[in-house]
């Protein structure tokens, strides 16, 4: 298990649009999805704030599938329901089956915690996400201003690699938060682990209670199932 503890913050001087560094993210500009908007019973969304085409949630597409949602996003955005609250000692995880990479570059999936204020213009969230590359990220919206924990791709061999950029991988990604313990999980393994104290004070997280729910990039395409907050 790779474990890290120390806190690494730093606010993007890019657009907060996506979940990716800089560099890739002016390889693709953010797409309008057709049909989009939510229609998940009890859920709702916020794309980033100040993408540069100005698009909303509804210009991506978050509707129910099989047991679970297909999330077909234009911009990145945050998706939760307000039932999914998340306090104390909790995990939270969701399995994503990406079909394969639709543009050159892959794109992240993953759920995060502490949500507050997701609805306006300055949001809070912490955030754990895997690539199909083998990579995560951790990162984190503090009044809507990015702060980086793992900030740029980090590779572990508990996320999944596609074979092919057509070939489908899964991801179960999730969070475990027990007493001080904070723990971003990746197919069953703490691919990073801190203290509460790493994630939360001025300029972090108010607190790892809040709203927990799902995390995606711009331009990706995936079934999300089996999303659960638990004890």
């Amino acid at each position: 298990m790779r474990v890290a503890k120390a806190f690494v913050a730093g606010l993007s001087a890019a657009t907060l649009t996506c979940a990716f560094p800089a560099a890739q993210a002016q390889q693709d500009a953010d797409r309008k999805v057709a049909g989009g908007g939510v229609t998940v019973k009890g859920w709702q969304g916020k794309a980033d704030a100040g993408n540069r085409q100005g698009l909303t949630v509804n210009d991506s597409r978050f509707a129910p599938e099989e047991n679970g949602f297909r999330l077909t996003t234009g911009p990145a955005g945050l998706y939760w329901s307000p039932a999914n609250a998340a306090k104390a000692d909790y995990k939270v995880t969701a399995t994503f089956t990406e079909a394969k990479q639709i543009f050159r570059h892959p794109h992240p999936f993953g759920v995060f915690i502490g949500g507050a204020d997701l609805e306006s213009g300055g949001p809070t969230a912490l955030y754990c996400a895997a690539y199909r590359n083998g990579t995560y990220i951790i990162r984190m919206f503090s009044g809507g201003k990015r702060v980086d924990v793992v900030g740029r791709p980090t590779a572990h061999d508990a996320v999944k690699k596609a074979a092919a950029p057509d070939t489908e991988v899964v991801q179960e990604v999730g969070w475990n938060v027990r007493g001080d313990k904070v723990e971003c999980v990746v197919n069953g393994t703490a691919v990073w682990s801190g203290t509460k104290a790493d994630v939360t004070g001025p300029g972090k997280l108010p607190s790892t209670d809040g709203i927990a729910g799902i995390r995606a990039s711009h331009n990706s395409d995936a079934l999300v199932t089996n999303f659960a907050v638990t004890k």
